[in-house]
């Protein structure tokens, strides 16, 4: 069973992993593909894979229910091999992700044994890595970063330039909860800024949309509960008089007004961040857009054969 499918930042190469814990790899071009390469190192059954920004080279993260995280890159001539093999997690680890290339080469893991990892390529040219104990007590499922551009940056005058990076991003565990890390730069780490509480069951997935400065930050969420969330926060609001930043309530809106037929294993978000495909366990995608009148529409559904409904 194929567990993950990702695209090269080009969408030139594609990185396939499934359950008999190899990776494949296969160059795209046009609607034609070929096969390239199997990687197979871990001993078990491979749940994600993620390519890194090209500024870094040609780099793929995997994770697997074998307690690791590999980080794979490729030479000329040779192929792709280990670079780093991250095994400081005691269970499964069941997400990764890249952060944007601007915060540099950091890979984010989330695992089944609670905890959650960083996982940095150092100026001195070794890995680092910081672990995050108790994240979600009873499991990690899913991580997802924020955009590094702050909500509403480009609705304020002359902020572009003075604007810090946002370092941010999201989990979600088996405890029904999703939380909300920032990183503190007096402790030089991240921590906990806000619990969102709603689901009945696992949370699957989370999933930051892309943003370019609107006002709004969107983040979705499914789970085993067959619900998927889309949680919506409005830009911090600048009090004039004391030149101060208060920060917004997150608002959870149901995108569908009755549950999903099945589990909802996997949300993501098109490159603008206007349209949401949802993946369930019914063997459907369903693609979703928000209306002038801030409602979730369906506007179309592809079948497991690939076809439109």
């Amino acid at each position: 069973m194929i567990h993950d499918a990702q695209l090269d930042y080009y969408g030139k190469r594609l990185a396939t992993c499934s359950s008999d814990g190899t990776i494949h790899l296969f160059e795209i071009n046009g609607k034609q593909q070929k096969f390239v390469a199997t990687l197979k190192e871990h001993s078990g059954p491979v749940w994600q894979v993620s390519w890194a920004h090209p500024k870094f080279g040609s780099v793929l993260a995997s994770c697997s229910y074998d307690g690791t995280v590999l980080i794979w890159k490729e030479t000329p001539g040779s192929g792709f091999s280990v670079i780093k093999k991250h095994d400081k997690h005691q269970a499964s680890v069941n997400a990764i992700a890249w952060a944007p290339h601007e915060l540099g080469p950091v890979l984010l893991c989330g695992s089944s044994d609670g905890k959650i990892s960083l996982l940095t390529f150092t100026e001195e040219g070794v890995w680092d890595a910081q672990i995050i104990r108790n994240a979600h007590a009873t499991g990690v499922n899913a991580v997802s970063w924020a955009p590094v551009i702050a909500a509403g940056t480009f609705a304020q005058p002359g902020a572009t330039q003075k604007a810090s990076l946002v370092k941010q991003f999201a989990s979600g565990g088996c405890d029904q909860n999703i939380k909300i890390w920032a990183y503190s730069e007096d402790k030089k780490t991240y921590d906990v800024v806000k619990v969102l509480e709603g689901h009945g069951d696992w949370v699957r997935d989370v999933a930051y949309a892309p943003n370019i400065g609107l006002p709004r930050t969107y983040l979705a969420s499914c789970s085993q509960d067959k619900n998927v969330y889309i949680w919506t926060q409005d830009a911090p609001i600048t009090k004039a008089a004391a030149g101060q930043s208060a920060a917004s309530d997150w608002v959870r809106t149901q995108l569908s007004s009755t549950p999903f037929p099945d589990v909802v294993w996997r949300v993501s978000w098109s490159m603008s961040g206007n349209v949401l495909a949802v993946s369930c366990g019914d063997n459907k995608i369903t693609l979703w857009k928000e209306n002038l009148k801030g409602e979730w529409e369906r506007i179309s559904e592809i079948n497991e054969n690939g076809q439109r409904a």
